[in-house]
């Protein structure tokens, strides 16, 4: 079989340069193109100055660098500031009129796909599908960790989106579920930080055996009596779960749109902290169609003692997808018929 599975960027993989004034937007795009990465996701927060009063000239302005670099705009990540006031949060018309105002503006640029966080609740989202079928827009909510596929509240948006029978409400996996390994990359930012090589040695052992986080934390704060660093490192265990990939083809109708999220590259292409090799061959043999967007997150671990490269890392990430997509098709070819 041949895979029609697309790849993309978010532009937040770049947010280090962007902030830094060492890329533009149009720099962000050109690169993506450059590597082949054709599926451009944007945060219109941080990515379009007026948000949310975007013009047509502003549209017109996308769609004309869109154009000039061959690439296309993906996925819309949508953000609900639900604390409207110091003394009060949104009411939930409020957040309605919100989503829809993003359901719109995702519309007017031509996007299929919404990016919906992950804590806004399936009662508002419900309110929102008539809105996002006369739009045509997919959201997706972010299946974001500690969350997972199979947690009690995205089954709950699984839930909403069968009983109206709507394919445009779902899910949008981010690929942070799958952390197999605990990141390099944290823990040389925590031993920077003054973690003890022994206690840094116990979280990793006690994370590649998937003992509880709340057992870990208990020994490293209260047995080993643990730094700051040491506290914190163990703490990182509850955000960081390990789902089963093979579960994730039995929500593909669910997702249009992937967040591959990564914290760091290795040299030979290859990832040391995420399931990709498992995840995407679920993706190929079952079939599925739509982008995975790098979403490079390893510059916040790293800032403190080099420069950041965003590009060099986004860029082997496609390398390992090319690679992990063939290897993929060339197990279900070599699997026996029926």
């Amino acid at each position: 079989m041949t895979s029609t599975i697309k790849r993309g960027v978010s532009l937040y993989s770049f947010q280090e340069e962007m902030f830094l004034g060492q890329m533009s937007v149009d720099d962000c795009v050109a690169f993506a193109a450059s590597i082949g990465a054709k599926g451009i996701e944007i945060l219109p927060e941080q990515n379009i100055p007026n948000f949310p009063d975007i013009s047509d000239r502003d549209i017109a302005q996308w769609q004309e660098m869109m154009a000039r670099h061959g690439t296309h705009l993906t996925c819309y990540d949508m953000f609900l500031d639900t604390k409207v006031r110091k003394d009060r949060l949104m009411s939930d018309d409020e957040q309605v009129a919100s989503i829809r105002r993003d359901l719109i503006l995702c519309n007017r640029f031509g996007i299929r796909n919404m990016r919906v966080l992950v804590f806004v609740r399936p009662d508002i989202l419900e309110r929102c599908v008539p809105y996002a079928e006369e739009l045509d827009v997919h959201m997706g909510v972010e299946v974001h960790a500690p969350w997972h596929m199979e947690h009690v509240w995205i089954l709950r948006t699984v839930e909403v989106a069968d009983r109206l029978g709507t394919k445009h409400l779902g899910l949008l996996p981010d690929m942070g579920i799958f952390m197999k390994n605990y990141p390099p990359v944290f823990r040389d930012r925590f031993i920077r930080q003054g973690a003890r090589p022994e206690v840094v040695q116990f979280i990793l052992d006690q994370h590649a055996q998937k003992i509880m986080a709340e057992y870990t934390i208990y020994e490293v704060a209260v047995k080993m009596k643990g730094n700051k660093a040491e506290v914190a490192m163990a703490e990182t265990l509850r955000h960081h779960p390990y789902a089963n990939p093979r579960r994730i083809r039995d929500f593909i109708p669910y997702f249009r749109h992937i967040q591959a999220k990564f914290y760091e590259m290795d040299a030979d292409c290859t990832d040391p902290t995420h399931a990709y090799e498992e995840v995407i061959y679920e993706l190929v043999a079952g079939g599925w169609d739509g982008y995975l967007s790098s979403e490079y997150e390893g510059n916040r671990w790293v800032q403190d003692v080099q420069p950041v490269d965003s590009r060099e890392q986004v860029r082997r990430q496609h390398v390992m997808f090319d690679r992990l997509i063939a290897k993929a098709q060339a197990r279900i070819a070599a699997q026996p018929a029926g």
